[in-house]
């Protein structure tokens, strides 16, 4: 006997039928034969009666009002903002209704159906919302191309490989080859489904729609409600408070050139018996953005800011972002900073939290910071001197500690890709590492291990950053890759960074060093929140949690939130629905995290895609980074980008994929491919949509690589190039997940 449906099962289908479906019809799609009909009319009663099926019941008119429970359709915002839906189902006008979303549950569309508690007011209908049943219309971003009839669409989504077709009514005057966003409004029963475009985003091919497309495609939210601006604009610039006075401190602001926001600053003085006395102040977010308020909505939805080469998709709007909580130089701002004592091993003995004011005394970039450090001063640094070599000094002293802690000492180049004003790339480089992007990096994490200290000290609520173990899978497959490059990961102990680091110092200046950085990278788990302490062992921190960018981070929020309860500072501090959804919360923005470092990472690869699309039959040297039983993925020295050698472009042989070793050997040259081998590849084909290098073998360290002649063995043939590039962008981003 099938298995009966659950109530929720039950209602999930009823909600997605056109009409009223008879008790056949729904014992037919489930399955339900004989004694079983019984209690599916038993689950059919209840159900009528919480209002979700109606049976043989004509719909219900107007003069009877709505039941006490429903399900409504979601209609969108009017005028002013307000989410409204209407019944679902209704004869003759149908009231309007006004939803009341709750925070712990997912946002709500226009097209929604969903389950609702239904009760009328003076002012009208109002729905509290129980369970979104449907969703709205898919959303389909793509390329539009004209017809004589219609119009279809051909989505750019990676998974994607079904066309749909747009009717002259629903084209919105969109022109052939178009970049389209759009609404589908059929399901693909015979033929195309339909679709009605929403968005013309103009031409697929423009520079600038790179980071549109992956913004799209993982669906970041790029455009704040105006309810969002609104109360960002209203928000003063003094908000108010007991604080305490920092503005006599040398505190200074240290950021790219190209930063727009300032949320932390600096400054170190001597202290006793060689030590130091280090400030690390924050801008006080948690002061405009006030628990509950439509800036907070937004903020958690969004968990994070995120970063492309042409554009910041930010967590809260400029109004905040770029002026009142950005410590921009000369200007009183807000701030909860923290006073750190650090001994001459480099040591944090004791710290102490403070709610204050404070301004800053200069707006540095990291290149300024450098010179300055080397001696080398401008008009800017040349006042600043003393406080900056402190700095500096507090720095190196701890390096000592940091040396005794043995954090995971990666070294990994980051990419940095050059845009023209028109968006265009003039250039792939790497990005520099200066001693300046340290001395922050260090006071930062030295910061966010007192916040967790003393909200753990408090016994407040918190969300720590959590980064576990590798497993013992990972690690295996770490050993072989350093056994494949000669070097040893000792094996027979709990693993600690400092064996890790080990690794990393054998490997280094050797021809495996990259390789060995990368798959080490590769073993390691993925950080997240929690509102449990798991600690962190990358950083080989027992406590850590993030209080430095707030900002950017919507983590950071709460943890101030936490500090200013702790310390009573405020009635903005966390509220009790904040520590009733902490762990929801801490779901929610590690979600957000990954799908922001997702589209950061496309974005990248299709710009790199786009840079080299005019050098097909260029000549590039490169490593092995990846093996698989389809082929090779070869790193290129000269911009860091990842191509994909098709196995079937090696020759006409079968070649064996051991995974244990992460080779490939033919099986007539007895050629091996393996992990860090050198070569020298031709770029066959750049697909800058999917982000897809496809890449020609021809020498493999050093020596023209070998292939075996055509004949009758288990030859793969010649590569077929159609969408070959697009299908290696859609591999190497399934590896790198």
């Amino acid at each position: 006997m099938k298995r009966l449906p659950s109530k929720p099962e039950i209602a999930q289908w009823l909600s997605e039928q056109e009409g009223r479906p008879a008790f056949h019809d729904i014992s037919r799609a489930f399955g339900i034969k004989g004694a079983a009909k019984i209690d599916l009319k038993r689950m059919l009663a209840e159900l009528e009666a919480e209002g979700l099926y109606e049976g043989r019941k004509r719909r219900r008119p107007r003069g009877e009002g709505l039941p006490p429970v429903g399900i409504i359709r979601v209609t969108g915002p009017d005028a002013q903002g307000e989410l409204m839906a209407e019944p679902a189902e209704f004869e003759g006008e149908a009231p309007r209704i006004l939803v009341i979303e709750r925070k712990d549950q997912p946002a709500l569309g226009a097209g929604d159906r969903v389950l609702a508690k239904l009760t009328q007011t003076e002012d009208g209908w109002h729905a509290h919302p129980i369970r979104k049943l449907q969703s709205g219309p898919r959303t389909v971003l793509g390329i539009y191309r004209a017809g004589s009839e219609f119009g279809r669409i051909l989505p750019i989504d990676k998974g994607a490989d079904l066309e749909f077709r747009v009717s002259t009514a629903d084209a919105r005057g969109a022109k052939d080859g178009e970049l389209v966003e759009a609404e589908q409004t059929s399901p693909p029963r015979l033929g195309l489904p339909k679709a009605r475009i929403v968005r013309r985003l103009g031409d697929p091919g423009a520079p600038r729609a790179v980071s549109l497309i992956a913004i799209h495609q993982h669906g970041i939210p790029d455009h704040f409600p105006d309810t969002v601006l609104a109360e960002a604009e209203d928000a003063p610039a003094d908000p108010g408070g007991r604080r305490e006075d920092l503005r006599g401190l040398p505190l200074l602001t240290i950021d790219p050139s190209d930063a727009r926001d300032h949320d932390d600053a600096v400054c170190a003085e001597p202290g006793a018996d060689g030590g130091f006395i280090v400030w690390v102040a924050i801008a006080d977010v948690a002061a405009y953005v006030r628990p509950g308020s439509e800036l907070d909505r937004e903020a958690r939805k969004r968990g994070n800011s995120s970063y492309f080469p042409d554009r910041v998709v930010p967590m809260l709007p400029d109004r905040l972002s770029g002026d009142l909580c950005s410590l921009h130089e000369g200007v009183d701002r807000p701030v909860l900073a923290v006073r750190m004592e650090v001994n001459a091993q480099g040591e944090k003995t004791a710290h102490r939290f403070v709610r204050g004011t404070m301004t800053s005394r200069a707006s540095l970039t990291y290149e300024q910071a450098q010179a300055a450090f080397e001696g080398r001063l401008d008009d800017q640094t040349d006042p600043l001197a003393e406080g900056l070599s402190h700095l500096y000094a507090a720095w190196q002293a701890t390096l000592k500690a940091r040396a005794a802690r043995q954090p995971l000492d990666l070294d990994l180049p980051e990419r940095r890709i050059v845009l023209d004003e028109a968006g265009t790339v003039t250039s792939v480089a790497f990005k520099d590492r200066l001693d300046a992007h340290k001395v922050i990096e260090e006071f930062m994490v030295m910061a966010n291990v007192a916040a967790a200290e003393e909200l753990i000290a408090s016994r407040s609520p918190l969300l720590f950053r959590v980064h576990e173990e590798p497993t013992i899978e990972k690690i295996e497959a770490l050993r072989e890759v350093a056994q494949g490059a000669g070097l040893v990961l000792a094996k027979g102990q709990v693993l600690q960074t400092r064996h890790l680091n080990k690794l990393l110092a054998d490997a280094e200046g050797s021809e495996f060093d990259e390789l060995i950085n990368m798959a080490t990278l590769r073993s390691m788990t993925q950080a997240y929140y929690a509102p449990e302490n798991f600690g962190h062992f990358g950083l080989a921190l027992r406590n850590y949690a993030h209080f430095t960018s707030p900002i950017r981070r919507y983590s950071d929020l709460i943890v101030h939130r936490a500090l200013i309860s702790a310390h009573k500072w405020g009635k903005d501090g966390l509220s009790d629905w904040d520590i009733e959804h902490l762990a929801e919360t801490a779901t929610q923005i590690s979600e957000t995290e990954r799908r922001s470092m997702a589209a950061e990472r496309d974005t990248t690869d299709r710009y790199l895609a786009a840079f080299m699309a005019d050098r097909i039959g260029a000549v590039f040297q490169g490593r092995i980074s990846g093996v698989a039983r389809f082929g090779l993925f070869v790193k290129l020295d000269e911009t860091g980008a990842d191509g994909l050698v098709p196995i079937r472009s090696l020759g006409d042989e079968y070649f064996h994929h051991d995974a244990d070793s992460q080779t490939l050997r033919g099986e007539k040259t007895g050629t091996v491919l393996g992990l860090g081998q050198k070569v020298v590849v031709k770029l066959a084909e750049a697909e800058a949509m999917t982000g897809g290098l496809l890449l020609e073998l021809l020498e493999v360290e050093g020596a023209p690589m070998a292939r075996a002649r055509r004949g009758k063995g288990r030859g793969k043939g010649p590569v077929s190039r159609k969408g070959a590039a697009a299908k290696a962008g859609r591999i190497r981003r399934r590896r790198e997940r």
